[in-house]
């Protein structure tokens, strides 16, 4: 049926034009293939997570057997007279029961029903191996506790967030005072000085390394957090990039107004700039947060002399190599490792997509 519309000036309704809803219907069918093609690409990013995940808590027997189900599972069994037997599906009368049985035999075998052993042994005719076994849920949460004990995540997790606060703090901070100076000020060669900034960014980290891990070898500074953690005080050249645009777009109305007020450079941009940024400052704080949570090159030459200050990513590599043979374990420390940049994404979201309050000037 036709969607209708008033007419205004004669006070009748008149059928919507076939146009306007072949368009709507256009519209709908755009969006609904939009929708049903997001989700079909989110489920196939959450695959491999998924089956991780599933690998984690699955025993040892569990993930090596390639013919094993895909969820955690162990072959059903039965205790009779102090002793256990599988339980296997077995065909009686054209009815599936699962049975344990207690004496297999060539041609016939003899059944107890879980249900019910005091009924006595059931006579089944046939070959008992033909029969599927019947699998309960076994899910093996003991390999995060496992995992969690000899990685001592406690020791790394503590090295590896004070990695990365201190250089958050640092990077930022000193990135945020470059972009601030690249974009409010006019001084001599900016431009060429912004475009060999930005020209360090496609510099391969491989053409300084070997003069890097010279220079601090020379100053005792290996086997320590200092070669990590110094380099980053200095900002990052990304990071002066994304900050320097966004405070391009502050309005200069802004901070004239706080030098009509008698505001220097300095308390401008703590009071003015910084708090229109979070948003900017929150995303440029995420990426470094997570880099440095990732940070495994670095921290793998500069800290190989000293293994009980490694981080949680070259930590997972040494379980890695112990634990080659369960992947179980391995996915299980994986996932320990994960939850914390999850949990501290998921709750910075909010602060990243707030919308900014400019004090009424749009910008």
């Amino acid at each position: 049926m036709a969607t209708s519309i008033r007419d205004k000036r004669r006070g009748e309704v008149e059928p919507e034009p076939e146009w306007k809803l072949k368009a709507r219907r256009r519209t709908l069918l755009l969006k609904m293939g939009t929708t049903a093609l997001a989700t079909v690409l989110l489920a196939i990013f959450l695959m491999p997570m998924a089956y991780a995940f599933i690998t984690s808590v699955k025993t040892s027997e569990q993930a090596s057997d390639p013919e094993a189900p895909i969820l955690p599972s162990q072959p059903a069994t039965f205790e009779y007279e102090g002793r256990e037997y599988d339980i296997l599906a077995v065909p009686i009368d054209g009815e599936v029961q699962n049975l344990a049985i207690v004496q297999p035999g060539r041609q016939e075998s003899e059944f107890i029903d879980p249900d019910d052993p005091d009924a006595g042994t059931i006579v089944w005719e046939g070959n008992w191996r033909q029969l599927d076994s019947v699998r309960e849920s076994a899910w093996a949460w003991g390999n995060y506790q496992d995992a969690w004990d000899f990685i001592n995540f406690p020791r790394m997790l503590f090295w590896t967030l004070l990695y990365a606060f201190v250089t958050l703090v640092g990077a930022v901070s000193a990135s945020a005072l470059v972009a601030y100076g690249f974009a409010r000020f006019r001084f001599p060669f900016r431009s060429v000085l912004f475009m060999v900034l930005i020209g360090t960014i496609v510099l391969p980290p491989a053409v300084a390394l070997i003069p890097k891990y010279a220079f601090f070898t020379q100053i005792g500074w290996t086997g320590t957090w200092l070669p990590l953690i110094v380099p980053l005080m200095f900002g990052n050249a990304y990071n002066v990039f994304l900050l320097r645009q966004y405070f391009m777009t502050i309005p200069r109305e802004m901070e004239q107004a706080a030098a009509v007020d008698g505001a220097g450079p300095f308390r401008t941009f703590i009071q003015v700039i910084l708090p229109q940024a979070v948003p900017a400052l929150t995303a440029v704080s995420l990426f470094h947060f997570f880099f440095a949570w990732n940070d495994f090159f670095d921290p793998l030459i500069y800290l190989a002399g000293n293994r009980d200050i490694v981080p949680i990513s070259v930590g997972l590599t040494f379980f890695s190599g112990t634990y080659e043979n369960n992947p179980n374990l391995i996915m299980a420390a994986s996932f320990i490792a994960l939850v914390i940049p999850l949990t501290i994404f998921f709750f910075s979201q909010r602060i990243f997509l707030s919308g900014i309050v400019v004090s009424g000037a749009d910008k």
